[in-house]
């Protein structure tokens, strides 16, 4: 039976894993057909300010009379934009710093582990506010490639960790007698085994870098000219909606910034269980 194969039919009966890759998929959909689907301006003028939900503008407008549905869209879209964009350069960085360190070993496998260690202690949210403030402008892509460059550590140690057990097998020693190269030996027999955590690192490092975005947005260090889920708390803030009673220009942000970090968060556990036989012998006794 292949890996994929093995891998679909334990999905198949993990309704946790059902649940949380619906709930991915729905938001993933809403986020991406939403905006074409609208075919509307976000910045666009719709209504007077601050109208409440209707039939006709089911999440009603915002301090500048703007369709909230319409924002909520593009929000979503660009919130997981900068998410997947930080989510695969941590993934990234950490293969190429975790293989590296776990393949070698000795030396330079500790000087590896030891700048990872480094970057480990030093606050990632002191960097991220530091990048962000010397950044005069901004976007998406930028806030992806800073939140990326600073979450990677601890997918590099797992890695590392991973790729160290591996690196004394059957299968290693053969390729190195057959006189493989390094680089070629980790990407055939090396990074192939450690992609399950590949898979159940994107996930984690994705919710991870929404939510820090959020955080970064609410300090008013989110992307410029731009609107994410963060952004369109931040307006409420300013604006003082809570006070105001205008609840549908935070309460629908808010809900879907915990349903897209609770759908995976939950897929990275599924992930986990599908892949650690300890969890999956311990789901069969229960």
């Amino acid at each position: 039976m292949s890996a994929r194969t093995r891998f679909f039919q334990l999905a198949g009966r993990s309704g946790r894993f059902k649940v949380s890759a619906t709930l991915v998929l729905v938001v993933i959909l809403f986020a991406l057909l939403g905006p074409i689907l609208s075919g509307q301006d976000p910045q666009k003028v719709v209504a007077s300010p601050n109208q409440p939900p209707s039939r006709s503008l089911v999440l009603g407008t915002d301090n500048f009379g703007r369709n909230e549905l319409v924002l909520l869209m593009y929000g979503t879209r660009n919130s997981l934009e900068i998410g997947a964009i930080a989510g695969i350069i941590a993934v990234m960085i950490g293969i190429v710093i975790g293989t590296a360190s776990g393949y070698y070993g000795g030396v330079l496998g500790e000087l590896f582990m030891g700048f990872t260690n480094i970057v480990i202690t030093i606050p990632a949210i002191v960097i991220l506010i530091l990048l962000s403030i010397a950044l005069g402008s901004r976007s998406t892509v930028t806030m992806g490639l800073i939140i990326g460059v600073t979450s990677w550590p601890w997918t590099a140690r797992a890695i590392a960790a991973q790729t160290a057990s591996l690196r004394t097998r059957e299968h290693i020693d053969i390729a190195r007698l057959s006189g493989a190269r390094d680089i070629s030996i980790i990407i055939r027999d090396v990074i192939p085994y450690v992609l399950s955590y590949v898979g159940m690192a994107f996930s984690l490092q994705l919710a991870t870098a929404i939510l820090t975005e959020a955080g970064l947005s609410l300090l008013g260090l989110g992307p410029s000219n731009s609107i994410s889920l963060g952004v369109l708390l931040q307006w409420a803030l300013l604006w003082e909606a809570v006070r105001q009673g205008n609840w549908w220009t935070f309460v629908p942000p808010a809900v879907m910034l915990a349903a897209v970090s609770f759908g995976l968060l939950l897929l990275n556990s599924s992930l986990d269980e599908i892949y650690n036989p300890r969890l999956q012998a311990r789901r069969q006794m229960a």
